[in-house]
């Protein structure tokens, strides 16, 4: 009960876990907690729940001046978690993909969502890669798709990279331009959960979509 606690309020309000982990780890480990968390939603796939988008606006925010982190350090930081975790995503699919799909274990990993997936991939091919870096949940379960046999490596790790840069760059940089503006600091969690709902949009509109073509058959 305590780790959901933790991830629901991490969720609502990621600058204040930013705030006490700064406090607590320093300037320079601080960066790990942001690291693991965003290369553990991205690169498990029983992780997809994690709050990818508000924590790198939050960190965002803490990356300003007299925020307490490094703007560079942070881009870095999360580069590297959100390349990294996908190219760990893509190697499990490789080696146990077919095992975990029929498992059933992974209850998010939706016949809906991966034939969502599927066609993704015949329609936009690689860009799927970056697309779906901007929606929650499809942001987890791509490179899984894709490891099991929708893209050799090297087509993945280009269209990887291109996706986790744009991705991090444009919340991290939009906390850190606009995150000091007083209406943000006053309303930051209202903010925060308006990223999510933003989000979480499209999943949500193609889940209904395909919920009403499959009632109509």
């Amino acid at each position: 009960m305590d780790i959901v606690n933790f991830f629901v309020s991490l969720l609502k309000d990621p600058r204040s876990a930013i705030a006490g982990w700064i406090v607590a780890l320093g300037p320079v480990w601080v960066y790990t907690p942001l690291f693991l968390i965003v290369f553990v939603e991205t690169g498990l796939v029983f992780f997809p729940f994690l709050p990818g988008d508000s924590l790198l606006f939050a960190a965002g925010v803490f990356s300003a001046p007299g925020g307490g982190l490094h703007l560079g350090a942070t881009l870095a930081v999360f580069y590297i978690a959100a390349i990294l975790g996908n190219t760990s995503n893509y190697w499990i699919a490789r080696f146990f993909g077919s095992r975990i799909i029929d498992s059933g274990k992974v209850k998010s990993l939706t016949p809906e969502r991966m034939a969502k997936l599927d066609g993704f991939f015949e329609k936009y091919g690689g860009l799927t890669i970056v697309i779906t870096r901007f929606m929650p949940f499809f942001r987890t379960f791509a490179p899984f798709i894709a490891g099991t046999g929708h893209m050799n490596f090297a087509k993945f790790t280009l269209f990887n990279a291109i996706g986790g840069i744009s991705w991090v760059s444009l919340f991290v940089l939009v906390g850190y331009f606009f995150g000091g503006i007083p209406f943000v600091q006053e309303h930051f969690e209202v903010i925060v959960l308006g990223i999510v709902a933003v989000s979480v949009a499209p999943a949500f509109i193609g889940a209904v979509k395909g919920a009403l073509a499959a009632r109509k058959k």
